[in-house]
């Protein structure tokens, strides 16, 4: 293996530890809810992605073979962090929130969780 090659792996395991790290403690450091929430949706996504990369650039440098099971691990894993996060804001939201709590959004049904849209009809 060369060098190249193992400093391009160990940085990205080095930048993945360091984002897990800040992570984990951003999550027991932070009050709020919405305040943990930042801390390891980024530790999720930057540092498991950055272990999976490294571990795709070993695979695919070292062993001469590319492994697609990682690839998509690593698209799955961006993909659903961010969408995760932001359910769990709205629910945090929608049960601890009201209307009146949130900044006005100048448009004519302000925001989703309170408003109902145009055309709908309310039970």
């Amino acid at each position: 293996m060369g060098m190249i090659t193992e400093i391009v792996i160990a940085f990205f395991l080095v930048v993945s530890g360091v984002f897990g790290l800040v992570g984990s403690f951003g999550l027991i450091k932070l009050q709020s809810t919405l305040q943990r929430l930042h801390a390891p949706t980024k530790a999720t996504t930057l540092g498991v992605g950055g272990v999976l990369i490294a571990s795709m650039l070993y695979f695919l440098l070292v062993k001469g073979s590319f492994s697609f099971h990682e690839l998509l691990i690593t698209l799955f894993l961006f993909l659903t962090a961010p969408i995760t996060a932001n359910f769990i804001a709205k629910t945090f939201m929608q049960a601890h929130l009201k209307d009146s709590d949130l900044p006005p959004t100048g448009r004519d049904h302000g925001w989703s969780l309170y408003d109902m849209p145009p055309g709908s009809t309310e039970d």
